[in-house]
């Protein structure tokens, strides 16, 4: 008896009984399996996939489904944790932290038992807003080098605005300074150039590895899309940087970019005092990771580290080597927190249930809540799965500012009511909350809002707000997009 389905009428019943049984088995499989450990969103998305095209939607899963990192690297992770619980378990609470309102300290207490890193006082913190400005900053931070440059950042190419910091960093190596460079691999790969970026590294003098490498070859293969999406450079100990900006020129050297005239908008900070070392940290985390070496001697605030400044602040990393989704969670805490203003620049906002809940709940409370998000984003499926949130966002009062295309809003902020600012390599989003290893920097001060406020006011300044009656009359071939989009977006 032949299969009734046309097409199948060439192949023998008992070949049809096992591909039933073998589909079932997979279906059944995949109930018990899928849901474990993943948003019910996320399963639920994995499962139409595997159910409704399990010939694309198994193998994705199976490529795509985990997002875990190695044993090797968590074991590495809780053993740098431990060293550093170890060293600052003595530490007392910062005065400012005291002085705080419960909810900052909540948060700060969140944060040490997720990430380890303690709150420190004693900073001085520099906002650099201007894209060339910071790539000057650090050049000349990098020219003052006197024992070790520490440079981790997701994507790096050497051209025509970021060569002055690379030759730097090669003249420090030549002068007997300690170069460690450390690029997303994947990040990096796709970027123009990039087999001449590595013959110039390869003579350069400077000890550089990829960060998450797939090398096949080489035993090195993992899940392609967990990315280290950080941007960290440290100098001797004493002088970091830390922010949204990668190192290459503002048009990521992409054709379409010099067509249309886009660039990215950044945001990058300078730090001076203990908060460098807590970078260093994670710097060093990654550098074991990549290389099985621990640089300890660089773990710990040296003796010659000096409070410089007002600025209390806490490094809070985040990423597949830890358990928790330690950002989401600061992220959260700090907006149910809030009882004035949220001021929120991110350029992918694809917020899960409990961000969304958390940003929504805030402006339905009487919390002035502003978002600022790229009219035109520079990935179509983030940039439609962002557009699909737009409506609840309005409904719920929150308003929406549109930075104008071309431009892409790159920088990455929060601030929570005069008291908190967050900046950092993370995203509002569900890739950075549970693929991307990121690094976020709570800071608390006086001037520190202020700052982070001026900067929302120039962006506020060239950008058009977004309404309510303008969205819900939108094409609904728009929306349709927006909405498969967003499906896309949970499948993590």
């Amino acid at each position: 008896m032949l299969w009734p389905l046309t097409g199948w009428g060439a192949f023998p019943n008992w070949v049809l009984v096992v591909f039933t049984v073998l589909d079932m088995v997979i279906r059944l499989a995949a109930l018990g399996i899928v849901p474990g450990n993943r948003r019910p969103t996320t399963a639920m998305a994995w499962l139409l996939a595997i159910f409704l095209i399990p010939l694309v939607g198994l193998p994705l899963f199976l490529m795509f489904g985990s997002y875990r990192l190695s044993g090797r690297r968590f074991r590495q992770q809780a053993e740098v944790n431990q060293e550093v619980w170890e060293a600052t378990q003595e530490l007392k609470e910062p005065r400012s932290e005291m002085e705080a309102p419960t909810w900052v300290h909540s948060a700060a207490e969140l944060n040490r038992t997720l990430g380890a890193l303690p709150m420190l006082d004693g900073n001085s913190v520099e906002l650099l807003p201007g894209y060339t400005e910071s790539i000057k900053a650090m050049t000349e931070a990098v020219r003052g080098a006197r024992e070790y440059v520490n440079v981790e950042f997701y994507i790096m190419a050497k051209d025509e605005v970021t060569g002055e910091l690379f030759e730097a960093l090669q003249e420090a190596a030549a002068r007997g300074v300690t170069v460690r460079l450390l690029f997303d691999h994947i990040g990096t790969l796709r970027v123009a150039g990039y087999r001449k970026f590595l013959r110039w590294l390869k003579g350069s003098g400077i000890e550089w590895r990829r960060m998450l490498p797939i090398l096949p070859v080489h035993g090195q293969w993992r899940r392609i899309d967990l990315r280290n999406h950080r941007k960290i450079l440290v100098v001797d100990g004493h002088v970091a940087f830390t922010g949204s900006q990668n190192l290459i020129e503002p048009g990521y050297l992409r054709p379409s970019s010099r067509r249309s005239g886009r660039g990215w908008v950044e945001l990058m900070a300078r730090l001076e005092g203990p908060i460098v070392t807590a970078l260093n940290v994670v710097f060093a985390t990654d550098w074991y990771s990549e290389t099985d070496e621990l640089l300890r001697q660089e773990l710990f605030t040296p003796a010659t580290v000096t409070e410089s400044g007002p600025m209390t602040c806490q490094v809070v990393p985040s990423g597949p080597g830890f358990q928790a989704e330690n950002n989401l969670r600061l992220f959260n805490t700090l907006i149910y927190s809030a009882v004035k203003r949220l001021s929120i620049c991110s350029p992918y906002f694809v917020p899960d249930d409990s961000l969304l809940y958390a940003i929504t709940t805030a402006a339905q409370r009487g919390v002035d809540v502003e978002l600022f998000v790229s009219e035109q984003g520079d990935q179509f499926l983030v940039h439609h799965a962002q557009r699909s949130y737009y409506q609840a966002l309005l409904q719920a009062g929150v308003r929406i500012h549109l930075y104008p295309k071309p431009m892409v809003l790159h920088a990455k902020f929060f601030t929570v009511d005069d008291k908190v600012a967050v900046l950092g390599s993370s995203n509002l989003d569900m890739r950075s909350f549970s693929l991307n290893l990121e690094v976020s920097l709570m800071m608390l001060g006086d001037d520190i809002v202020p700052k982070l406020l001026d900067i929302a006011d120039s962006y506020r300044e060239v950008s058009r707000e977004l309404t309510l009656d303008e969205w819900v009359r939108r094409p609904r071939a728009e929306r349709y997009v927006d909405n498969v989009c967003r499906l896309t977006a949970t499948l993590q």
